[in-house]
């Protein structure tokens, strides 16, 4: 049985996609991918050539099967009661997924993911974990992601502080590129392990690669079927049958998302079953980082609330990811159908098919980079927020603290920062809003600690905004999203709303100057801080228009005062 089934209902966009497919078959997109053409974006190599790896590592990674095996009977054989990855973006995206759909197996331990510099996220394992009983996963490309590292240093000095200090290290795994700064902290430190990722993926990539697999295996997730799903993807990927039905399936999903890009539907809504919703957010920086550059971009949208066909504009396409046998959302995707929305429906058959899906989101990615006429596999616009956010960091080393910041408004706990819009909290969210225009999106950028209570609460703004407003939303947790979706909203054609959230930090951790050191010249605090202001400054410069509410002491509390109808 295929590893998923693949349907597109255009709407009024059949004749378009049908064009799209003929000019796939006619510039040999597919074989020139397959043979590594980098000219199928650009007409000079640099950032491709070097970035396709992603295309045969499904071959290459079966041989590491067995040595996946191994590493997970021996993490067993230790008495592991946890597993907390350490992580950004692509390199703790898909180990998410896979904690998430696979859940905790029967004698293997638990594993969390851990990309958020807020204090409160960081104390949080802190204070539930044991030492002893538990196994670091530091997880970076480069080796040299400000996030990770400033992670590793807490926990390694952390963990050495209440074992052995000669021991801490058999309780940290590396998974970096070779030569990387985190490979010679692995040597100097005594990792128990380190993993050698290909140099020739990208991370939002690599789902596929060490830095899925290895934390995938040591939760008991099986390996070589996972393989075998991506495997027959990458089959199919290959064929030169365009049909909607039954043809090559990345070529397909990559000529809906691209062609309609192209034609204003750049609004890429992902509706899953219950029991592979996770994979959205996997989804959402493959695309995003992927395509939202040169002033264009799709814009994937993830985690909405569904709504009746009315609360939607007619930018949007919808994907509904369906896992077999669960039907809870058939009703409402055929409703949006039947509206003349262009609806891709993916029947997912299995949960370790999620191995197929990787491997065919990948290959639509690049499919709709050549509609789109982008090189997918670069992020030319990322390093803004990064040499922006050394500054602030750089000038609260100097002074001790950050420029003061002076609110247009405060009112009700809730302070904002921006343009003087309005005299009141709800007249400011309004005549912000009221800036959108056609094609136009809102991205809430929540410098906050993620849980379940400040979820429901971003949730329930997203609905108001869109039901009221009419308007797109995302909602993204920082600094995870510079990672994820920061490319986008930088390098997009500038029509989106950007609303920064912000709060008190009731607690605080240092981040130690070097891995065992007691000096600390910054906090994780600090660091949040000058993330959330160097993004805002890089959006600014870029002309896009932004407003923070800093929400004091009651996060949920305050998000609800915006979302209010009152």
């Amino acid at each position: 049985m295929p590893t998923c089934d693949l349907r597109v209902h255009p709407g009024r966009y059949g004749y378009l996609i049908e064009n799209a497919l003929v000019d796939l078959r006619e510039n040999n997109i597919i074989d020139r991918i397959w043979s590594e053409d980098y000219s199928v974006w650009k007409p000079r190599p640099d950032e491709i050539s070097n970035r396709l790896g992603w295309l045969n590592i499904t071959r290459e990674i079966y041989e590491d099967a067995e040595r996946f095996r191994r590493l997970a009977l021996d993490i067993k054989s230790r008495d592991y009661k946890d597993i907390l990855l350490l992580g950004m973006g692509g390199s703790s995206l898909a180990p998410g997924v896979f904690r998430s759909v696979f859940g905790l197996r029967d004698g293997y331990p638990d594993m969390a993911v851990l990309d958020s510099t807020d204090p409160g996220a960081v104390l949080y394992h802190a204070d539930r974990l044991d030492p002893a009983r538990t196994l670091f996963i530091v997880a970076t490309k480069s080796g040299t992601t400000t996030e990770t590292i400033s992670l590793l240093k807490y926990f390694y000095t952390w963990v050495s502080g209440r074992l052995k200090k000669n021991s801490a290290g058999d309780h940290f795994i590396a998974i970096t590129d070779p030569g990387s700064n985190l490979a010679g902290l692995a040597d100097r430190y005594s990792f128990k392990d380190k993993y050698m990722n290909a140099p020739d993926i990208g991370g939002r990539f690599s789902a596929l690669s060490y830095f899925g697999l290895v934390p995938a295996a040591l939760i008991g997730v099986d390996i070589e079927r996972i393989l075998d799903s991506s495997a027959e993807m990458e089959t199919r990927c290959r064929e030169n049958d365009f049909s909607t039905e039954r043809g090559n399936p990345g070529a397909v999903l990559g000529a809906v998302l691209g062609s309609l890009a192209c034609a204003g539907r750049d609004k890429l809504t992902i509706v899953a079953s219950p029991g592979i919703e996770c994979f959205g957010g996997w989804v959402e920086q493959l695309i995003a980082e992927s395509t939202g550059k040169e002033g264009k971009g799709i814009l994937p949208v993830v985690d909405e609330p569904l709504g009746s066909p009315g609360v939607y504009g007619d930018d949007r396409v919808f994907v509904y990811l369906k896992m077999t046998g669960e039907d809870s959302r058939d009703d409402a995707v055929t409703v949006l159908e039947d509206a003349g929305n262009p609806v891709v429906r993916i029947s997912v058959n299995d949960i370790h098919d999620l191995g197929g899906q990787f491997f065919l989101w990948e290959m639509a990615t690049a499919v709709a980079g050549w509609f789109l006429k982008i090189n997918p596999f670069d992020q030319p616009d990322v390093e803004a927020s990064k040499i922006l956010t050394g500054r602030m960091l750089g000038e609260y080393a100097k002074a001790g603290r950050f420029p003061d910041e002076t609110p247009v408004l405060a009112c009700d706990g809730v302070s904002v920062y921006g343009e003087p819009l309005s005299d009141s909290m709800k007249g400011m969210l309004e005549s912000f809003l009221g800036q959108s225009g056609p094609g136009g999106y809102v991205a809430i950028q929540a410098y906050l600690q993620p849980t379940d209570k400040t979820d429901n609460a971003l949730g329930e703004l997203r609905r108001r905004i869109r039901d009221k407003y009419g308007l797109v939303t995302t909602a993204g947790y920082g600094p995870r999203y510079l990672h994820s979706t920061g490319q986008l909203h930088k390098g997009d054609s500038g029509r989106g709303l950007f609303i920064q959230l912000t709060a008190d930090d009731t607690r605080d951790a240092p981040i130690p100057d070097e891995i065992g050191s007691e000096r600390a010249s910054v906090s994780f605090s600090v660091l949040k801080k000058a993330q959330a202001m160097g993004d805002r400054n890089a959006l600014l410069n870029a002309g896009r228009r932004v407003i923070r509410f800093h929400l004091g002491s009651d996060i949920a509390g305050g998000i609800k005062k915006l979302a209010s109808e009152e």
